[in-house]
């Protein structure tokens, strides 16, 4: 084999796996980019949810201190049949912190809890429920944010393997052996350092 076939092989090996890689960075990246967009989606109905949830559970949160207040009103006042009606009204995750406060005998108790709002067994579900909504929110939207990592890394990538494609199809413009092997040789560093960026770099 000559010299001159020799470094022609070498052209066109590097010139295939460069075509290559940059084939497989483009299909990572387009799926990294579409993962990206489904986990920016899910991140947007997370937190509108979370909203639409919290927004409810302060509702029930004001009809809670409505009811309450009210209820306070007319059995101090000692109507006790107006006040079993309002008793009546109060949802049921407000019950429980309703009577734990009474159980402190809070009209005689100076340092019983104000209120029944206050107290630890008041947990409403739709708060609960908006603080699960943010989190899977603000989980979906870390996922979306790794995987635009992931797209602009398999982008930079396969810059290297254009720069791989450049060197080794100029090195056979060049007839001078030892400048040849020069270009050969970024061409080869390039083909290198992209590998080894795409061993490192998650796979979809």
């Amino acid at each position: 084999m000559t010299r001159e076939r020799f470094w022609e092989l070498v052209a066109t090996f590097l010139l295939a796996i460069a075509t290559v890689g940059i084939a497989w960075g483009g299909y990572q990246a387009a799926r990294w980019s579409g993962l990206q967009a489904q986990r920016y989606a899910q991140a947007n109905t997370a937190r509108s949810e979370a909203n639409r949830a919290s927004t409810s559970a302060g509702q029930d949160r004001l009809q809670d201190l409505l009811n309450f207040n009210r209820w306070l009103e007319v059995s101090t006042e000692g109507n006790l049949q107006l006040a079993a009606l309002y008793q009546r009204r109060f949802l049921p995750e407000f019950v429980p912190a309703f009577q734990a406060w009474i159980a402190q005998d809070p009209l005689q108790n100076t340092s019983a809890v104000p209120s029944p709002l206050d107290m630890p067994q008041y947990r409403p579900p739709g708060f609960t429920e908006a603080n699960r909504l943010e989190h899977n929110g603000d989980v979906a939207f870390d996922g979306a944010k790794n995987a635009t990592d992931d797209t602009d890394a398999y982008v930079l990538t396969t810059v290297f393997f254009a720069a791989v494609l450049f060197f080794a199809g100029i090195s056979l413009r060049f007839d001078w052996a030892p400048l040849r092997a020069s270009v050969v040789g970024f061409a080869v560093l390039f083909l290198a350092y992209g590998l080894a960026r795409f061993a490192a770099l998650p796979i979809r």
